[in-house]
């Protein structure tokens, strides 16, 4: 009886063991990312701005050709995002050559009409290759798209682009971001990985 007990157990563990290997390749198993490797803990944490709500901040420059290429991808992300995460975009500037096309960030969300230049603007800098490094370039970019250009230059140089464009800088200085486009879950973890929003999605899992 008790050989016949361990063929039994024999059986069942060599039919067990392909189903467990099989669960483990199932493409449809969610990925595990690690702590140090796919993300990290921000220096400083910081309260989501939305209570009661997940919080995923992108920090970018329309100058970087990192952002330009993730920018498709977070679309797409943003069309399938849980309607309990609230997505805050913020342009940064880590140096002068960097703060004309935050401005213009800032002021283009101030008028309503980032839907028309958004995409565009990152176009016009890596794809055409234009120079758009200074108010009146940027004045007339924004022109072309039906945009007053002086409502422009005033949200440009206003006191609520400003305050956002110092807020964002010292948000990215508080969270030790070192480059971007640079992604903040929750106001706790910076995404490390390349594969930025399959970690987005594992965090906000948690």
């Amino acid at each position: 009886m008790p050989s016949l007990f361990r063929r039994l157990l024999l059986v069942f563990v060599a039919c067990a063991l392909p189903l467990a290997i099989v669960h483990a390749a199932d493409p449809a198993v969610p990925p595990t990312f690690q702590e140090g490797r796919d993300y990290v803990r921000v220096p400083t944490p910081t309260p989501t701005t939305t209570p009661g709500k997940a919080e995923v901040i992108e920090m970018f420059s329309y100058t970087c050709p990192h952002c330009h290429d993730l920018e498709p991808v977070m679309a797409d992300w943003l069309k399938r995002k849980p309607d309990n995460v609230e997505f805050v975009r913020i342009a940064v500037a880590f140096g002068s050559s960097w703060e004309p096309t935050a401005r213009a960030y800032y002021a283009a969300e101030a008028l309503g009409v980032l839907d028309r230049v958004h995409q565009p603007l990152f176009d016009a800098i890596h794809r055409d290759k234009r120079k758009l490094n200074t108010e009146t370039e940027l004045a007339a970019f924004f022109a072309e798209r039906g945009v007053d250009p002086d409502a422009f230059r005033k949200a440009y140089q206003s006191f609520q682009t400003e305050t956002q464009l110092r807020r964002g800088n010292q948000l990215a200085q508080r969270y030790g971001v070192r480059g971007v486009p640079a992604v903040i879950v929750n106001g706790q973890y910076e995404v490390r990985s390349a594969r930025i929003l399959d970690v987005v999605d594992f965090l906000l899992a948690r």
